[in-house]
């Protein structure tokens, strides 16, 4: 298993639990550096970069999917960790 910034080994089902195993393990570590630190801060972060995620697809020159995969659910994910 790779990075958590690195989401491109999430491609099932399975790889998704077990990464946000790894989110929950990293949001419980006392050195936590997230932006986010409350449920709240990081729901509306998540809700957020959701919404202005084609900006995030248009400045890596990828096209902005039309349906989320396993990889794409983890990048929203980890990006509302630090979103703001």
């Amino acid at each position: 298993m790779d990075s958590l910034n690195d989401t491109a080994w999430v491609r099932t089902r399975g790889d998704l639990v077990s990464y946000i195993r790894k989110l929950s393990q990293e949001a419980e570590a006392t050195s936590n550096s997230w932006e986010n630190q409350t449920l709240d801060r990081y729901l509306e972060a998540l809700s957020a970069w959701t919404h202005d995620m084609d900006g995030y697809f248009n400045n890596q020159g990828q096209p902005v999917p039309d349906q989320p995969g396993w990889s794409l659910i983890a990048d929203m994910l980890r990006a509302a960790c630090f979103y703001e």
